[in-house]
């Protein structure tokens, strides 16, 4: 088997109207709970404020890609004379739509103004649907796939949404100007997971990175290379240290969100499969998400050589006891977000390899942490 073979023997159409419905309610309500929990880990002290405000935007584009899709889909599965496509989501590794998918969605984005032109207002498209219904008593299948591809290229006009590749920005802090937090994302082609990367930095030159484009190019550039869930967070982090002398990084996460599990929609191959049988929870609460925080932090800071009369300064980084050399990070924290039943279900079977979880349980309105 090659290796394009073995990464898309687990990638399925979802076929179905009923089925892509559903799939896309899912995800609608497992990201709403996402905001949250990112807030009680700002309340617990492991997210500062400016992070929790970065991954807020990540998490709101992610929302909108889902929606986007959403729109894209709506057709599917129904009786239209033609095909008019299917979501492709990977069933074994994530819960996730595809990379292809989000590399198409980037591609229609680049269009979308040519064709939306050609598609006429919603308001049109409404009041076409009811005299088709009423004055000509059928169905307007055709005129609900031209609302949805009107509504899919509304946001993809729009803009501000999760795309394969989510440039490097610069979030400055008033009270420390030359401090930067900067941040980016990728969608993980591998795992078809959507990725957030997360870096503190000090910048030491004599012109403000924000102000010194050819630097800051330069810096987008490396990193965007760079976010590879292969690589280490040490690597990365070294490497970008060892290249730019006077940015000193201070911190570097990567939050990975997924993969998601769902006995109508993954195969799970781990313990959590069992779980979700036991529990034979509803529709809609059928579900649980992972949710991995890395971290590295610096612990100090040595001056090394760089030239016979120039010197920079470089971060010695604190790696997690015993096995930071394998891990590369100060700290890993995983945690899952489940509905309450799934927790439940969870703590009676006892499965193992979820003693270091963290869980965020909702149910009844409410997100609390258990664990």
């Amino acid at each position: 088997m090659t290796l394009k073979e073995d990464l898309i023997r687990d990638h399925a159409g979802l076929q179905e109207n009923r089925q892509a419905r559903r799939y896309f309610a899912k995800f609608e309500t497992i990201l709403s709970h996402l905001p949250r929990v990112a807030a009680e880990m700002e309340r617990d002290g492991r997210l500062t404020r400016r992070e929790l405000e970065v991954l807020g935007l990540h998490l709101t584009a992610l929302g909108r890609t889902f929606r986007a899709l959403s729109h894209k889909y709506l057709m599917t599965g129904r009786d239209t004379g033609v095909f008019l496509g299917s979501l492709t989501v990977d069933r074994s590794a994530s819960g996730f739509p595809v990379m292809r998918e989000l590399m198409s969605m980037a591609s229609d984005a680049a269009q979308a103004g040519g064709v939306e032109d050609r598609i006429p207002e919603p308001e049109e498209l409404k009041e076409a649907m009811l005299a088709a219904i009423l004055g000509e008593r059928r169905i307007p299948t055709d005129l609900q796939y031209a609302m949805s591809q009107r509504l899919y290229r509304d946001l993809l006009l729009d803009g501000a949404l999760f795309w394969p590749r989510n440039d490097v920005v610069l979030r400055g802090l008033t009270s420390e100007p030359r401090v930067y937090l900067m941040h980016w994302s990728a969608w993980d082609g591998q795992r078809n997971l959507p990725v957030i990367w997360m870096m503190e930095v000090e910048d030491v030159g004599r012109t403000p990175l924000r102000d010194d484009f050819a630097r800051l190019a330069r810096v987008q550039g490396h990193l965007m290379a760079q976010a590879l869930p292969e690589l280490k967070l040490l690597t990365v982090a070294k490497g970008f240290d060892d290249d730019f002398d006077q940015l000193q990084p201070k911190r570097l996460r990567r939050l990975t969100v997924g993969p998601m599990y769902s006995s109508a929609y993954t195969r799970q191959t781990e313990g959590l499969g069992a779980v979700m049988e036991a529990a034979r929870a509803p529709a809609g609460e059928d579900w649980a998400l992972a949710w991995t925080l890395e971290t590295l932090e610096a612990e100090r800071t040595r001056s090394e050589r760089t030239g016979w009369f120039s010197s920079a300064e470089r971060a010695v980084w604190a790696l997690e006891p015993l096995v930071g050399a394998e891990t590369g990070a100060t700290r890993i924290e995983r945690a899952a977000i489940l509905p309450e039943r799934i927790y439940q279900a969870l703590v009676e079977s006892g499965a193992p390899g979820f003693a270091d979880v963290v869980k965020y349980v909702v149910g009844g309105g409410r997100l609390w942490r258990a664990g």
